[in-house]
């Protein structure tokens, strides 16, 4: 990461890109940077935390699912047909939900946690939802470095697929910071929005198939829900790409990718129009 990071600040010279913008860019690093420091310090496994609560969900879900209630999948190409290769599949999954309700649910009380930055006029009050969006999603991939190590020790190869990953990224982070800029700024107004989406992410995480396949869906509801359920899209997505090395879902990525960026720009609209009140309520 922070290697990626030095790449990005090498381009200045390069890109015609104002100044202002990498100001911002650099107080964004610099705050993400300090939040993944201060959620663990002074534990002693530090930021091996995300890895092993990630870890701990996919033996539970594991467990549940293939040992208890025996769902079956169709056999993967290049995989073998074990519960090892289910558990794979379930972390495919898995990893971007994490990313996706985590980050949702920290950046709806990204504002009311803050309140000396909302009230100093130079701060730029749009960071502050993407801070837990993106510092939840370095965390989830810790865990992604370990699923395509694990699915090349048992394939014995890793596909060419894997490059397009940063696309899915791109989706997945266009849809949680669209959802997290509208939470956060309702936030400062109706201190029960993130309770409320508590309520609507567990709902959300058994209406998508992470923990049972596609395939359980009843046909006629099965098209529905991938194309109004963006999360289904970019889960079945990582599979495509970690897993199977071929992406089957290019349809639904696109919609996806399309009701990401609506979402975004409506979310961001919304809290911009919001935000001058943010001081008088805190």
């Amino acid at each position: 990461m922070r290697m990626f990071v030095r790449k990005i600040g090498g381009l200045r010279r390069i890109l015609p890109i104002d100044n202002q913008l990498w100001v911002k860019y650099d107080l964004l690093r610099t705050l993400v940077r300090r939040d993944l420091e201060i959620r663990y310090k002074g534990s002693i496994l530090g930021n091996l935390w995300p890895l092993l609560n990630q870890l701990s969900q996919l033996l539970i879900y594991t467990y549940v699912f293939s040992a208890v209630l025996k769902v079956k999948l169709t056999t993967l190409k290049g995989l073998p047909a074990n519960d090892f290769t289910f558990g794979l599949w379930l972390f495919a999954g898995l990893l971007p939900w994490i990313a996706f309700s985590g980050g949702l649910m920290q950046s709806s009380s990204s504002v009311l946690g803050q309140p000396n930055l909302v009230k100093k006029v130079v701060f730029p009050l749009a960071l502050l939802p993407l801070v837990p969006v993106l510092s939840t999603f370095i965390e989830s991939s810790f865990g992604l470095m370990v699923l395509i190590l694990f699915v090349a020790i048992n394939a014995h190869t890793l596909h060419t697929t894997l490059a397009l990953l940063p696309l899915i990224w791109l989706t997945q982070l266009l849809l949680t910071a669209g959802l997290g800029y509208l939470a956060a700024g309702i936030t400062v107004f109706s201190r029960d929005i993130p309770q409320t989406l508590g309520v609507i992410l567990n709902i959300w995480f058994y209406a998508t198939p992470l923990v049972y396949p596609a395939s359980a869906i009843p046909e006629q509801w099965r098209s529905l829900i991938f194309w109004l359920n963006p999360m289904a899209a970019i889960a079945e997505v990582y599979r495509d790409l970690v897993l199977v090395g071929e992406v089957k879902h290019w349809g639904e990525w696109g919609v996806a990718s399309v009701v990401a960026t609506i979402i975004f720009c409506c979310g961001f609209t919304a809290y911009k129009r919001l935000h001058p009140a943010f001081a008088d309520v805190l």
